[in-house]
C-alpha cells in the first residue's frame, strides 16, 4: 500500500465529457503522485476514451468494471450519441452505485464523479434528480451540497428543486444543518478553529423588516440562533446581494445559501470553471466538477480537463485530512 488516499473516479455519461476527463486524470502525474486512482465504470467505455486520447493505461491503473454494455460496438454507440440516451444513463448510474458501494465498504477513501445527464438517468429509472441525492440515499445519509471556488465556500439549504418550491421546503432545521456541517468541514479539513459562517436571507434586503416576506424572522433567524447555541459563529440573515462579496473580502469564512442559484451564480462567476461540488455529511469524501456533460465540447474536441483534476485534487486533500 502506498499510504496515499484512494480515489474512485466515475466515468459519468459515456456520450459526455466524463470518459475524456477520467482519461486525462489518469494521465496526470501530479494527481497520481497524490492519490491512487481507480476508475469505476464500463471497461469498454474507459478503454475507448484512452484510445481516443492515444494514451496507454498508466502503470498502477485499475478499473472496477460495471459490465453495463454487452459489446464494444454498443459502448462506441453510447459514446458517439452526443446526447442523453437510455444506455448512457444506465452506464452512469451503475458507475455511481458501484463507487458508492466501494466507499461504504472502505475500499476507497473518496469518490470523484464525472458529469451525468439528469435526463438520461431519469430514463434509466433513477428517481433522484442528481448525484447528490442518489449517493445520499444509497449511503443512508442526510447530506448538504457545498461548493468551493474562487476564494468562496458555500453550502446549500436546498438543492435541485424549482425556485417556486424553495420557501415551502425551507425550515430552520434544514438551514441549521447546512451551517453546522459547513462549520465542521472547515474545522476538520481547512484547519479553521472557529469558522465565521454567514447565512443568506431569502428575500431582497433581508426582508426589509417583513415588507418582502416573513421567512427571515420565522425561519432563518431561529436557525442562526440555534447555530450559535451549538457553538457555531453564525451571522444572519444577511442580504444575499452583498454577503458573497463580504465573504470574499475576508469578513466570513463561508456562506450558507438557501437555494441553488443563490450560491452558484457568484461561485461560477468567481471560480472561472474551477468550482468543486463537495457533499457534506457522508461517511466518505465525494467531490465533482461543477459543470455538465458538455456534449458540444466532446464533438468539437475541446473538453477542458482542469475542473475535474481540481475536484480530484481536493478529494485527495480532504481524504488525507480525514
Amino acid at each position: 500500500m502506498s499510504g496515499l488516499p484512494r480515489l474512485a473516479l466515475t466515468i459519468g455519461d459515456p456520450a459526455g465529457c466524463g470518459p475524456e476527463l477520467v482519461a486525462a486524470a489518469l494521465a496526470s502525474r501530479s494527481l497520481r503522485a497524490r492519490a491512487e486512482l481507480v476508475v469505476v465504470g464500463d471497461r469498454r467505455v474507459v478503454e475507448a476514451a484512452l484510445a481516443r486520447r492515444r494514451r496507454p493505461p498508466p502503470s498502477g491503473f485499475g478499473v472496477h468494471a460495471t459490465p453495463t454494455l454487452t459489446t464494444a460496438a454498443e459502448a462506441r454507440a453510447a459514446m458517439a450519441a452526443g446526447a442523453p440516451t437510455l444506455a448512457g444513463g444506465r452506464v452512469a448510474l451503475d458507475a455511481i452505485e458501484a463507487a458508492t458501494d466501494l466507499a461504504l465498504a472502505g475500499r476507497v477513501d473518496a469518490v470523484v464523479t464525472a458529469p451525468i445527464s439528469k435526463e438520461a438517468i431519469a430514463a434509466a429509472g433513477c428517481v433522484h434528480p442528481g448525484h447528490t441525492e442518489l449517493i445520499a440515499e444509497r449511503a443512508g445519509a442526510d447530506v448538504v451540497m457545498a461548493f468551493f471556488a474562487g476564494g468562496l465556500r458555500t453550502a446549500l439549504a436546498t438543492t435541485h428543486i424549482a425556485l417556486r418550491d424553495v420557501p415551502s421546503r425551507l425550515d430552520a432545521g434544514r438551514i441549521g444543518r447546512a451551517g453546522f456541517l459547513l462549520d465542521q468541514a472547515l474545522r476538520r479539513h481547512e484547519g479553521i478553529a472557529a469558522p465565521r459562517i454567514a447565512v443568506c436571507a431569502l428575500n431582497p434586503h433581508a426582508g426589509e423588516g417583513g415588507l418582502f416576506g416573513d421567512e427571515e424572522p420565522r425561519l432563518i433567524r431561529p436557525a442562526v440562533e440555534a447555530l450559535r447555541v451549538a457553538g457555531v459563529d453564525a451571522s444572519g440573515p444577511l442580504p444575499a446581494d452583498t454577503v458573497f462579496a463580504r465573504a470574499r473580502a475576508g469578513e466570513f469564512d463561508a456562506v450558507v445559501a438557501l437555494y441553488h442559484d443563490q450560491a452558484l451564480i457568484p461561485l461560477k462567476l468567481l471560480g472561472r470553471g474551477t468550482a468543486v461540488n463537495v457533499t457534506l455529511g457522508l461517511p466518505f469524501v465525494r467531490t465533482s466538477p461543477d459543470h455538465g456533460t458538455a456534449y458540444d465540447a466532446v464533438a468539437a474536441g475541446t473538453v477542458e480537463p482542469r475542473p475535474f483534476r481540481v475536484a480530484a485534487s481536493l478529494a485527495a486533500d480532504l481524504a488525507a485530512a480525514r
